[in-house]
């Protein structure tokens, strides 16, 4: 090879979108990571991508048609401005639709799932030579539109045949109630083979993902320096009757503790001063790694009493957070998604005695009413959840608690909904986010009777969110005149100061446009306190001087419908 071959060499380009919750985005990170490590070069210019990987959401209707517009976008550009780059379709829609994605979408050059993150630098070279295979062969591939594809997607979940797990009508009162491994989530099958012809995708797709990141594994956060996500497991159990993620991310499996712990000491070596520990279950954590732990259980009553017989030596989240919170250093742990099924004293103790652990509480409800409760196989009752919340507000003083709720479910009447707007009314939950029901055609709930038309679902919305406005509004009230510890994020923006407002698929939009934040001008910080975790709840804007990436003591002097107002001390 001659010099001059040499020096115009470079490496393979490779552009990477990233769609969904942030179990997704970490997903995203290890695949960066695993790309940097093969000697692949990230850019964020697609059309000068020689791949071009978008990581997919099919959680409910709106994520998934967001994942197709975002492929079919891809496509586009490919055909436009590089007919010669690679495109690589990753996440949960090939979990969900493994085996007809390749038909519907034809124009794409391969599919990987979960289990094969950490390998795709070599899928990235196998999609790179499809695609200078498919273009010596064939003509382009034919496109087919949006609502084809996702009429189609509909139409494989209706005509899926229900385990009978998702046949029955009701678990509670049987032996499979708290029992839901076998029931929920079958073994793993072999990987899909990878299909010769020139005019078919590549598929690396595993029907049933085993895979769960270590710390060896490579990875390129995408978070701010200063905060990290923390993926302690993988994988759910549950048997909710309106979710699809069992069937898409597989059972419950936990990460050893030490190998968690040893991230984190790295995170924090690299300045990150909030640690988000996110899973499907949180509170499920070690449980998995039990002696013998031939069966996932569910219910709180089985769930306690497997708790309380675990040797005095067995890791659960308790065990994780107290050694989190003993290593050295000022920073937060924020504890995501956990669930009220699966809550222990010992976990409220544990969260009362970690002065490192944010006073705050990610606990997703999704109903109050107990027929509601019981068509959503929440396996917990209405009582259960009042005194749980009795429970962790007595425990944790200064605890702020956030929920959601669906509103819309299949039989949901105007008195079981009047019964959910009391129960916000009454419990004033700190923070709070309401989805309208998505009928997913693959859930149990999706064939339930009982369907409310769309408009029913946005009116219930609407007066729910105008429930917790003036809760919402009171909260932040309370604070004026305080000094709070907050996070500082960054300068915001006029458009920031203009709109302040968030939402997040995943949380339930929270806010609608906040006439508060016309008092906001002039230069403002965007920081967040202990009750705002990122990108989903408030915000703390603060006039002064302060690093960004920091802790700091501010003063809250004033305060929009859900954000409030500091000075720097």
């Amino acid at each position: 090879m001659t010099k001059q071959a040499k020096s115009t060499e470079r490496p393979v380009r490779v552009g990477l979108i990233s769609l969904g919750c942030a179990k997704n985005l970490v997903d995203a990170e290890i695949m960066l990571g695993s790309l940097m490590q093969g000697g692949v070069e990230i850019t964020n210019d697609a059309a000068a991508a020689d791949v071009v990987i978008v990581n997919t959401c099919s959680f409910i209707d709106s994520a998934q048609e967001e994942s197709v517009d975002t492929i079919l976008q891809s496509g586009e550009l490919r055909e436009a401005r590089n007919r010669g780059q690679g495109l690589i379709v990753s996440g949960c829609l090939p979990q969900r639709f493994r085996d007809e994605l390749p038909k519907l979408l034809p124009e794409v050059d391969a599919f990987m799932g979960i289990d094969q993150v950490a390998q795709v630098t070599a899928i990235v070279h196998q999609a790179m030579a499809h695609r200078k295979q498919r273009l010596a062969a064939l003509p382009a591939a034919a496109r087919k539109g949006k609502s084809a594809i996702v009429d189609r997607f509909a139409e494989l979940d209706r005509t899926r045949d229900l385990t009978e797990h998702e046949a029955e009508e009701n678990l509670r009162a049987t032996k499979k109630f708290g029992q839901t491994r076998t029931v929920v989530t079958p073994a793993p099958a072999a990987p899909a083979p990878t299909p010769a012809p020139a005019d078919s995708p590549l598929t690396n797709v595993t029907e049933r993902p085993v895979y769960i990141p270590d710390f060896a594994t490579p990875r390129f956060r995408l978070t701010p320096k200063h905060f990290a996500y923390v993926k302690i497991a993988e994988g759910c159990n549950h048997p909710c009757s309106f979710c699809i993620i069992p069937r898409m991310r597989g059972t419950h499996r936990s990460r050893v503790q030490s190998d968690i712990v040893r991230e984190a000491r790295q995170l924090l070596a690299d300045g990150v001063r909030e640690l988000n520990l996110i899973s499907q279950d949180s509170t499920y954590y070690g449980l998995d790694l039990r002696p013998a732990a031939s069966r996932n259980i569910a219910s709180p009553e089985k769930f306690s009493a497997a708790a309380k017989a675990l040797p005095a030596d067995a890791t659960t989240l308790s065990t994780l957070l107290r050694e989190l919170n003993n290593l050295p250093g000022d920073f937060w742990i924020r504890l995501l998604y956990t669930h009220p099924a699966h809550w222990t004293d010992e976990l409220i103790t544990t969260i009362a005695e970690c002065p490192k652990v944010a006073r705050y509480i990610d606990i997703p409800l999704q109903h109050i009413h107990e027929n509601m409760l019981e068509r959503m196989r929440r396996e917990t009752s209405q009582q259960y959840i009042v005194d749980l919340i009795a429970r962790i507000r007595a425990g944790i003083p200064g605890i702020a608690l956030r929920t959601t709720f669906i509103v819309g479910f299949p039989g949901e009447t105007e008195r079981y909904f009047k019964t959910l707007l009391e129960f916000i009314r009454e419990t004033r939950f700190e923070r709070l986010g309401i989805f309208t029901y998505s009928q997913e055609d693959g859930t149990r709930a999706g064939r339930m009777e009982g369907q409310l038309s769309d408009k029913v679902k946005q009116h219930r919305r609407d007066l729910a969110m105008a429930e917790q406005l003036l809760v919402a509004r009171s909260v932040s009230e309370s604070f004026v005149g305080k000094e709070i510890k907050v996070l500082v994020e960054g300068e915001a923006s006029a458009k920031e100061l203009r709109k302040a407002n968030i939402s997040s698929w995943e949380h339930g939009l929270i806010r609608e446009a906040d006439q508060g934040t016309r008092q906001l001008k002039g230069r403002y910080l965007i920081a967040r306190g202990e009750a705002d975790a990122p990108d989903i709840d408030g915000r703390v804007y603060v006039r002064g001087q302060i690093p960004i990436g920091t802790f700091a003591k501010v003063k809250v002097v004033g305060h929009t419908d859900y954000d409030l107002i500091a000075e720097a001390k």
